[in-house]
């Protein structure tokens, strides 16, 4: 289990990272054959990104259900776009497969959203957590001095 972390801390930034919100709906749960191969294809994008620290992933956190969502962090958003159409990578293969197999028939949904974040344009904290969020993905700081508050947090440019 996780070191819970008893202290506020917040994120510390040195340049731009990219959320990267991403998921499936499902919307036909008897049609197991179109979302279930959706599904897993995640995983070994994972585990492919996990493996190769130049790809410029840095981490995410998944939520299961007929909605789905994983949070991915990323160095940027050049290196987000280049994993995405990279032929020899895992999602281009899978991205062929989805719209072989369900296309717009509307068994199953997908989504994405992109968001650039940048030192003083984001603000968060975690409390009796362990690391988690973007503090995870990035480096972790005492949300302490111009960090206590959220003003102080979403101001602080270092």
């Amino acid at each position: 289990m996780a070191e819970i972390l008893r202290q506020r801390v917040t994120a510390e930034l040195d340049g731009e990272v990219v959320v990267f919100l991403i998921g499936m709906r499902i919307n036909r749960f008897w049609k197991v054959s179109k979302w279930l191969p959706v599904a897993q294809a995640m995983p070994r994008m994972i585990r492919e990104l996990s493996a190769d620290p130049a790809a410029g992933f840095l981490g995410g956190h998944s939520w299961f259900g007929r909605n789905t969502i994983m949070v991915q962090y990323w160095r940027s958003f050049e290196h987000l776009e280049r994993c995405a159409k990279d032929r020899s990578r895992a999602h281009r293969p899978a991205w062929a497969a989805f719209n072989r197999a369900v296309g717009s028939n509307g068994d199953v949904g997908i989504w994405h959203e992109t968001y650039r974040i940048r030192p003083g344009n984001f603000e968060c904290i975690y409390h009796n957590m362990p690391l988690f969020g973007l503090s995870k993905a990035t480096a972790m700081a005492l949300a302490e001095g111009d960090r206590e508050s959220a003003e102080g947090r979403m101001g602080a440019v270092r």
